[in-house]
């Protein structure tokens, strides 16, 4: 995507006009991005940090329509994320991934059995299938065979999915940039260009080589997600961004064996939190709290963080006996959430917003899932700004359809995996490989070559780039993947050009990274959680005991309205048809 003179060759264009200027290189900029080259604009995107430095490489890996937003009578918020989760799956195959997610209820739960099937049945309808099914509760300790937990009653499985998000973001800026987009990593805005008092542009600072350039375009986007009121306050904005930070650990898989996902309710604050499998790991999250620290700060997990999810698993998972000694990594992401002074954060709303003010136009909120109905949102809103625009359109893939022959000999699975996270450039990335680089890296799904292809041709320009990022060995392997250090320099090295001494000053600074936002807490900090769980004979509090479910109003009207659209989107078919 990028050789190795790319960073001039694109700083050297950058006084040409352009027609949108992107700021923010997570999943929502990548989408505006893409969809406004798909359109023909000149767009170009910048980044101040890495792609998918932050929220979009944080994430819970989750592509779905939000069955707790459903709950709180986020109807719409639902229902575009179910449409747009079955694009990605049919767009997508190897990079976005059907899961199953088993919901477990117990006695005194709320909501109850009759309740997440009522749920479960619109979120079916609402993608136009019936994948729910109710099992009790030994069928269900069969689906998982650790699960503890008093009182287990049985327990729904129904289907989501989940995704690489850094690869994601990558797959989405290659392609745009195969269209005709620009985008550059660490390229910072160091303050917004007016003219007669509306944003006519940026000026931008390579954060490599100090140099600065001015940009002009007929429209700025500002994408920055939890840091779009840095932006804004240049043109005046108040502040409306609540950031939310959701912590996660990550444990070997053969620690926390699991087939599939399982939500449950956590014995604290009854609050849902999940784990699943992922990369050959097992995930497990998250929390949802106020994120208090300069949002210029890598966040990290917070010692309250750790013994909140360790509680959630030492009560759901007794049999495993889980320890701190048994985490891998772990991670936090910050998420960009209009404020509306809820004292719950869980309770603010996820839907994404497009505010214009003195001609800067921000969008923020929303999910990775909505990311192209975001992105579409945003061009239409500046349509009367760029004329000669066409129409944008939900009705073109989100994602090429990519289906070639990769050279030698491999299995369907590594094949599929490729084709999904590399798109266009996998024939290119295992034609680039040396022998004994199509391996597996120990503990890992991730191949030798994929660091070799992202060293030479993703734009890396620091090591934790590499291995949080474009790979993700910083969270898959202890200690970020140290131990493996002398093979990925002998690789790697030599594609990013990178002297000895930069190569040691990278590996310091890596490792500095990983311990101080990538590790747990120093223990001594971390709360006991085992004093937060209910002794195994403690009557369940009264809000919990059991009670008579009702089918909530939203859901009888979305059911109404499910079936509404399905019935006018037969009539169109049969009136096109004829």
């Amino acid at each position: 995507m990028w050789d190795k003179n790319w960073r001039d060759e694109l700083w050297a264009r950058l006084s040409q006009p352009w027609d949108v200027l992107v700021i923010g290189g997570g999943i929502t900029g990548a989408g505006i991005l893409r969809e406004a080259a798909r359109l023909g604009l000149r767009v170009l995107l910048v980044e101040r940090r890495d792609f998918a430095w932050g929220t979009s490489s944080r994430s819970s890996k989750l592509v779905h329509g939000g069955l707790r937003y459903l709950a709180s009578g986020q109807v719409g918020v639902t229902l575009t994320s179910v449409r747009e989760r079955e694009s990605l799956l049919h767009d997508g195959p190897g990079l976005i991934d059907p899961l199953g997610f088993l919901v477990a209820t117990h006695k005194g739960d709320k909501p109850g059995r009759f309740t997440y099937g009522a749920g479960l049945a619109v979120y079916d309808l609402m993608a136009l299938q019936w994948s729910h099914r109710y099992y009790s509760a030994d069928e269900f300790r069969m689906l998982m065979p650790y699960l503890g937990g008093e009182g287990l009653r049985g327990g729904f499985r129904y289907e989501d999915a989940q995704t690489d998000d850094a690869r994601l973001v990558l797959r989405v800026i290659q392609e745009a940039v195969a269209d005709g987009g620009a985008a550059i990593n660490y390229a910072g805005v160091d303050e917004l260009l007016l003219e007669d008092g509306q944003v006519v542009g940026a000026r931008l600072c390579d954060q490599v080589a100090g140099r600065v350039a001015d940009v002009s375009a007929k429209v700025v986007i500002n994408a920055t997600g939890a840091y779009a009121d840095s932006l804004r306050g240049q043109v005046g904005g108040e502040r409306r961004i609540r950031p939310l930070r959701g912590s996660h650990l990550i444990f070997p898989a053969c620690r926390l064996p699991l087939a599939q996902a399982i939500t449950f309710l956590h014995p604290v604050n009854r609050r849902p939190v999940f784990a699943f499998p992922w990369e050959g790991v097992t995930l497990v999250g998250t929390t949802d709290i106020d994120h208090d620290t300069p949002l210029d700060e890598e966040p990290g997990i917070a010692p309250e963080e750790v013994a909140y999810l360790m509680a959630a698993v030492t009560y759901q998972f007794p049999a495993r006996a889980l320890t701190l000694d048994d985490v891998v990594a772990t991670y936090a992401g910050v998420r960009p959430v209009i404020g509306t002074g809820k004292d719950d954060p869980s309770k603010e709303s996820r839907e994404h917003v497009v505010w214009q003010e003195n001609g800067l136009l921000t969008v923020t909120g929303g999910k990775l899932t909505t990311f192209r109905a975001i992105a579409l949102d945003a061009l239409k809103s500046v349509q009367e700004r760029l004329p000669a625009m066409p129409p944008a359109s939900d009705k073109v893939p989100v994602l090429n359809a990519v289906d070639v022959a990769l050279p030698g000999t491999m299995d369907e699975v590594m094949r599929r995996r490729l084709l999904g996270r590399y798109g266009a450039d996998a024939p290119a990335l295992v034609a680039a490989a040396q022998p004994g680089e199509l391996d597996a890296v120990p503990g890992t799904m991730t191949l030798w070559a994929e660091l070799r292809w992202a060293a030479r041709a993703e734009g890396v320009v620091h090591l934790d780039d590499l291995l949080l990022r474009r790979v993700r060995l910083g969270l898959l392997l202890p200690d970020g993947g140290a131990a493996l250090l002398p093979q990925i320099r002998m690789i790697c090295q030599p594609e990013l050009g990178w002297d000895n001494t930069r190569w040691e000053a990278e590996t310091a600074a890596y490792a500095a990274l990983w311990q101080a936002h990538y590790s747990l807490p120093p223990r001594d900090q971390i709360p006991d959680w085992n004093t937060m769980l209910p002794a195994p004979d403690e009557a369940q509090p009264p809000a919990l005991k059991p009670h008579r479910n009702r089918i909530p109003i939203y859901v009888l009207l979305a059911v109404l309205l499910i079936a509404l659209v399905v019935w006018r989107g037969r009539r169109e078919n049969v009136e096109n048809s004829g």
